[in-house]
């Protein structure tokens, strides 16, 4: 069976469609024959990999509320090994739509299902709220990962997130588990990129993957010319950097159960959060930040691209 894997955070702008896009791509040059599922209404994924959002006539959408079968809806890429299924701006009235039907959380996964023999790997890129949408990626998902923005404010809501993954685990996924987090969007030329690494890695622990994306020109150039970092400019520090995360992700493929812990793991708790439990995200000696390659000092996972 293929693992699924949520890429989520409610918070905007914290590289979470350039992380799914990115290490969807890096996936699939590591022949491990990837889908992404573009949930977002924005459809940034879908143009970054270079398909006309306008041209789009039908979409993740008309599974969801109309039954299509996902599988009529799936679109080849630019990169071999890596399949889409595109968004549209209608599916932002979805989470209106849903609220009256059956079963509304579980209604991805139950479409998803037929499709699992297919893939080795399933990410999907979920909006950035925690409505309905993202309900349903957390419920049809076997882990999720989080792109954490190295600013001021990027615990801000973390708690919620982790209190919303929770409530899926104890409700509609007991399998949920948390596959990692990721810092993106660093810049160390700045002290307060270091601060919040240190600071992540103190609650997080071995759940903080060693990989760090860096603040990049490159990545963000790419989506505007409709293709992943990978092609754009893969000898870039961003498409290492991706790289590196799609093989530590690679080796985790196999789902194992690792439940998040009931305590308050807020920064302003003063506990640490008990995200481990076997789980598989990174862990010592295998990319997480106690690991003999984890230095937030090392180029390839760390350092600002400024060109």
């Amino acid at each position: 069976m293929p693992k699924t894997v949520a890429i989520c955070n409610q918070k905007g702008g914290v590289g979470k469609t350039t992380t799914a896009v990115n290490l969807a791509a890096a996936l699939a040059l590591l022949e491990v024959r990837t889908l992404l599922i573009d949930l977002d209404p924005q459809a940034n994924a879908t143009g970054g990999l270079g398909i006309e959002k306008k041209e789009v006539a039908r979409s993740v959408y008309q599974a969801l509320l109309e039954g299509v079968p996902m599988d009529s809806l799936v679109m080849p890429t630019k990169v071999s090994g890596l399949w889409l299924i595109p968004s549209h701006v209608s599916l932002s009235g979805a989470e209106v739509e849903l609220v009256g039907l059956p079963e509304r959380e579980a209604r991805l996964k139950q479409v998803l299902t037929p499709l699992k023999g297919s893939y080795e790997a399933i990410l999907v890129d979920c909006p950035p709220s925690l409505g309905l949408l993202t309900v349903n990626a957390l419920t049809a998902a076997d882990s999720v990962l989080i792109p954490l923005q190295c600013e001021y404010y990027a615990l801000e809501g973390l708690s919620q997130l982790l209190e919303t993954i929770r409530l899926v685990q104890d409700s509609l996924n007991s399998r949920l588990a948390v596959e990692g987090i990721l810092l993106t969007m660093a810049d160390f030329r700045t002290k307060l990129t270091s601060d919040v690494i240190q600071e992540v890695r103190r609650y997080f622990e071995s759940k903080v993957y060693d990989v760090v994306i860096p603040r990049s020109v490159r990545l963000s150039e790419a989506p505007s010319r409709g293709v992943p970092i990978a092609l754009y400019d893969p000898g870039s520090v961003g498409a290492r950097a991706y790289q590196n995360l799609a093989e530590r992700i690679k080796e985790n493929l196999h789902v194992r159960d690792a439940r998040i812990g009931q305590r308050d793991t807020s920064p302003d708790s003063g506990e640490k959060s008990d995200l481990s439990g076997g789980g598989t995200g990174p862990e010592q000696g295998s990319g997480g930040p106690n690991s003999v390659d984890s230095d937030p000092t090392q180029p390839v996972s760390t350092s600002s691209e400024t060109g």
